[in-house]
């Protein structure tokens, strides 16, 4: 009996490994055939746009919601944390540097996966249990041309431009934190960063955004279009997307940040 029951297990764990390398497979699939797609004509530039509103609508108030007391909390603690060390003069550059490096993006990945990722896994999971998927492949119309590529692009230019808003919005709510309730000194607190921070510190921000972006793309529509069970399959799969997908992009954050660290030198104070 023991025997039986370790080789259960066993195969359990064989299986439960077999599924996910699978699923891993089919997820890079539908990415390559989404990057095959997006340069064929036609481009579905309705769509497009009406993805593009729809997302923004959906994350613009909360991404700038969450940015301002994200700022604020990182200006505290970097303040307390530099004052200790006596350098008070740096607070500025080591709060906003917090901001436009890793919290912008994270913010914006989070939310672009948790609140849009969400609803494309919906809206696309509705169609496949109706049988639409099927209807557009059997009128010769290419369903990942047709409804994934939009949504993909979508989200990577929503992702870009909330990445802005939250690096402004945050630093101007870490600037606002630190010289009205802390009593810094403006001058200080922008000379600091300015002194610190380089283009490239910008730019990557910008980059994880774009490709948290896709991430969420592509995990939102992978799993819009293999629901299992009717309804509640639906329910499922955008539960399991949005798992998914924080833990990918908690993943791509340490890859594209040990990466940058080690290619871009830190600017000299």
């Amino acid at each position: 009996m023991a025997v039986s029951t370790k080789a259960l297990r066993e195969n359990r764990v064989t299986k439960a490994a077999e599924g996910m390398l699978r699923q891993a497979g089919l997820i890079f699939q539908l990415f390559v055939d989404v990057i095959r797609n997006t340069f064929r004509k036609p481009f579905q530039t309705r769509e497009f746009i009406e993805q593009s509103w729809f997302i923004a609508n959906v994350t613009i108030l909360p991404t700038a919601l969450v940015a301002i007391p994200l700022g604020a909390v990182v200006s505290m603690q970097t303040a307390s944390i530099i004052r200790q060390l006596g350098a008070e003069g740096f607070t500025g550059s080591a709060s906003s540097l917090a901001v436009v490096q890793q919290i912008s993006p994270m913010v914006t990945a989070l939310l672009v996966a948790g609140a849009a990722g969400a609803a494309v896994t919906a809206d696309l999971g509705s169609r496949t249990i109706r049988e639409e998927i099927d209807a557009m492949e059997v009128l010769g119309i290419n369903p990942i041309q047709r409804l994934v590529v939009p949504r993909v692009i979508a989200m990577i230019l929503i992702a870009a431009l909330l990445n802005g808003l939250v690096s402004v919005v945050g630093v101007a709510g870490g600037y606002v934190f630190n010289v009205m309730i802390q009593d810094g000194t403006p001058g200080t607190y922008i000379a600091a960063f300015s002194a610190l921070a380089q283009i490239p510190d910008l730019w990557i921000g910008t980059i994880k955004g774009m490709i948290f972006g896709v991430i969420a793309g592509v995990i939102a529509a992978y799993k819009g279009l293999n629901p299992k069970g009717g309804p509640k399959g639906v329910g499922d799969a955008v539960n399991e997307g949005v798992v998914v997908t924080f833990l990918l992009l908690f993943f791509a954050n340490f890859i594209l940040t040990a990466v940058y660290i080690q290619i871009i030198p830190p600017k000299g104070a």
